[in-house]
């Protein structure tokens, strides 16, 4: 297959002695890795790869976090993972394909209650047994037992902390975001861990099989439930009826809207640090805005 390096076909063929690959066609959306399509003789699967030197456990902790969110049965369509695997110059996970359809009757709202089924799902602690990655870097998921505490060191201390070392932001603002962290107790009410997607903007959900809302590519753990909010209103949000449907299904402590740049503080950090400059605006207006 012209579109897979021959060392997946060959690790393929040897999971999967029996199954014939008719085709593999590219499928486009991915900023970190290359995906196909495979058509084979038994169905057909999403396979995705890139560098071993560069990546070589994400595609692993992909395969738990998609197992994790499959286990909870909130109703969603999570993608089954069906194996990883890493050679001497790729990577790759292997998982079913979604085929994308039409959405159902009142999509959004049905979307809403399954997420919130899913963040009914709770831990005694905030974090996850592995790490995994959010975009291309590297997610600490150390447990801690309180979420300002998980957010300040396994979250935006770690990418504050990078964006200063690599230039992005002037170390003149640590004194704004020490300020901000001082304060976040205050802000933030007080949750049981939920588990989350972890990275639920407008890119990783889709309308898959009979119309019901499908979600993938999770940076996924146990963490305030508000962060899966705040991520979707991130890049253009939602439709309302999401918000008020999630609501009605598991209903957010008031005041909720205020607080989605609190937590999204740490997805536009994450942007910082893979894409640069054009997202370090937004960095400092939340810092001073919560501080001056």
């Amino acid at each position: 297959m012209k579109n897979i390096p021959f060392s997946i076909t060959q690790k393929l063929s040897f999971c999967f002695p029996n199954m014939k690959i008719y085709s593999s066609n590219p499928v486009g959306g991915g900023d970190i890795s290359r995906a196909v399509r495979l058509e084979t003789s038994e169905g057909n699967f999403f396979l995705k790869y890139n560098s071993n030197n560069k990546f070589s456990d994400m595609f692993c902790a992909e395969k738990q976090g998609l197992e994790l969110l499959y286990s909870a049965k909130s109703g969603l369509i999570i993608p089954k993972p069906i194996i990883c695997e890493s050679n001497n110059e790729d990577s790759f996970i292997l998982m079913e394909f979604i085929e994308s359809c039409l959405p159902e009757k009142n999509f959004w709202i049905n979307f809403s209650s399954r997420l919130a089924s899913l963040h009914k799902k709770t831990s005694s602690q905030f974090g996850l047994d592995f790490d995994n990655y959010m975009g291309s870097l590297k997610q600490s998921n150390k447990f801690h037992s309180d979420w300002v505490s998980f957010y300040i060191e396994e979250r935006i201390l770690i990418q504050f902390e990078m964006a200063v070392k690599n230039g992005f932001i002037d170390s003149s603002i640590r004194k704004q975001f020490n300020s901000f962290c001082n304060k976040l107790s205050d802000l933030i009410p007080a949750e049981k861990p939920s588990l989350i997607h972890g990275d639920l903007w407008a890119g990783n959900y889709m309308s898959g099989t009979e119309g019901k809302a499908a979600i993938f590519d999770p940076a996924c753990y146990y963490g305030h439930r508000e962060s899966d909010i705040a991520m979707t209103k991130l890049f253009g949000g939602f439709s309302n009826e999401f918000y008020d449907g999630y609501n009605e299904a598991y209903a957010l402590v008031p005041g909720w809207k205020n607080r989605t740049d609190i937590f999204n503080l740490y997805p536009l950090l994450i942007h910082v640090n893979i894409f640069g400059y054009s997202y370090v605006y937004d960095v400092i207006k939340i810092l001073k805005y919560y501080t001056e």
